[in-house]
């Protein structure tokens, strides 16, 4: 199977843990169900992770899980370095990256997620430019950071706009908001970080078990 050709599970959103740091902990998450885990490759962020760090990460998980680079304006040389040092099956533009190199990454069998804001560009009108996207994660865009910046807000809206990609929900979810945050919004993914955190890149697995549990209670 070709890792764009990657399967939604059939009878809830895919659940995508983010911000990972260390392998103990994302193989954790793995076996308290996560589908995806996301590395961070933005030197801003907390969550930031070296190529050899991550690369402990992804060889000790699963041939089945999304293993997720995240990128904020980079390169395709940069990204496809960490691709293929870091074995990754997906990549997260998460700035304001050009509908050209998300076809080109595209192109390499990639599932590609370009991310798309409420309240700043790109914003969710400009969807129809990233057809080549596997998805369309959809967050705030409020805050200093590129990311969610563990802020809720109002998971409704992406739901009122019309997209022609499957739907990623981020930016300030939680234990507490999810079932609430699906409902509204309807999407085929979840994105969570900072929600399921003890510390930024570690997970407490307490709330990584409950945030999963409740999705799949829906």
């Amino acid at each position: 199977m070709k890792p764009n050709t990657f399967l939604l599970p059939k009878h809830r959103p895919l659940i995508k843990i983010c911000g990972l740091t260390r392998p103990d902990n994302a193989l954790a998450c793995v076996h308290a169900g996560a589908d995806a885990i996301g590395l961070v490759f933005f030197d801003k962020s907390p969550r930031n992770i070296s190529m050899e760090k991550a690369k402990a990460i992804t060889q000790i998980l699963p041939e089945h899980i999304l293993t997720c680079g995240v990128f904020v304006n980079e390169s395709f040389a940069f990204i496809m370095e960490r691709v293929e040092k870091c074995k990754l099956r997906a990549v997260q533009l998460h700035g304001q990256e050009s509908p050209e190199l998300v076809k080109k990454l595209a192109k390499e069998n990639l599932v590609v997620i370009k991310t798309l804001f409420a309240i700043r560009k790109p914003d969710f009108s400009d969807a129809s430019l990233y057809t080549a996207a596997s998805f369309a994660l959809i967050e705030y865009g409020k805050g200093t950071l590129p990311g969610g910046n563990a802020q809720s807000w109002d998971y409704g809206l992406s739901a009122r706009h019309t997209t022609c990609l499957p739907l990623m929900l981020a930016g300030g979810l939680s234990c507490e908001n999810i079932k609430k945050a699906i409902c509204l919004a309807k999407p085929v993914a979840v994105d969570v970080s900072s929600g399921v955190e003890k510390a930024p890149g570690i997970k407490d697995i307490k709330k990584v078990k409950s945030f999963i549990s409740q999705i799949k209670s829906i």
